[in-house]
């Protein structure tokens, strides 16, 4: 028997943004560590550019 859901019909969407999302996190912070940055500085420069994004300027 197959089924339509792996949670409920409602979650599933939310679930796969959630995995999506932190699968995208998971490989931009391994590749700012492969060139040397650390954490801190990806999740500075990941805040800079959503305000450059929601805001369309710099501070």
């Amino acid at each position: 028997m197959a089924y339509q859901y792996i949670i409920s019909r409602s979650l599933d969407p939310v679930f796969a943004i959630a995995i999506g999302v932190g699968a995208a996190l998971t490989r931009i912070n391994r590749e700012e560590k492969e060139k040397g940055r650390s954490t801190p500085e990806t999740l500075e420069a990941l805040k800079r550019r959503m305000q450059i994004a929601w805001t369309g300027k710099d501070k």
